[in-house]
């Protein structure tokens, strides 16, 4: 049996997410199977952190990360089973499981939107978002500390590409003549 609000809701985050993605220099969504689709693959070309194999902190331009909206998502939400980190497994932040997919983005009220969450993924990898005090990664939350602040976020770059206004020239009032009777 078919969930018509859901449907609608999803439905909604499609056409949202992918007006997002066209909008931005940064973010390639990909909606995955289903009609509407449930599930997402976003590919972030920003900059953010990995720790190499030698534990030295450096720069990747790449992420990956999954979304889904379970058959519940407008009720309840299950942080861990709605956004997962797919690549690369050595992502460098407080907030990001090091070798797992699990990335806390804080509290999630149901019903929480596409581009909402997108934007949040983005701000995490970017370290425009950090939070120290409930850190996932113990050793990145140290780390970060210790950097000077000037360093954040490691992308200053806008999530979606700024509008640009074009102004037309002041037009008289009245079509420009009067008419005196």
């Amino acid at each position: 049996m078919s969930d018509t609000i859901f449907d609608a809701w999803l439905k909604r985050q499609l056409q949202e997410g992918c007006a997002l993605a066209d909008a931005s220099d940064l973010l390639q969504l990909a909606p995955m199977s289903g009609d509407p689709p449930r599930n997402y693959l976003a590919r972030f070309r920003c900059t953010g952190l990995v720790r190499d194999a030698g534990g030295a902190i450096r720069e990747s331009n790449e992420f990956v990360v999954g979304v889904s909206f379970p058959a519940s998502y407008l009720r309840c939400v299950d942080p861990g089973g709605v956004v997962s980190l797919l690549a690369p497994h050595n992502v460098w932040h407080p907030n990001v499981t090091f070798g797992a997919p699990f990335i806390c983005l804080g509290h999630l009220a149901p019903g929480t939107s596409l581009v909402d969450l997108l934007y949040q993924v983005f701000e995490i990898i970017t370290y425009s978002k950090v939070a120290m005090h409930d850190a996932l990664n113990h050793d990145a939350a140290a780390w970060a500390r210790g950097e000077d602040a000037a360093r954040f976020p490691v992308d200053r770059r806008p999530l979606k590409r700024p509008t640009t206004l074009v102004q037309s020239p002041p037009q008289s009032i009245g079509g420009g003549h009067a008419h005196v009777s």
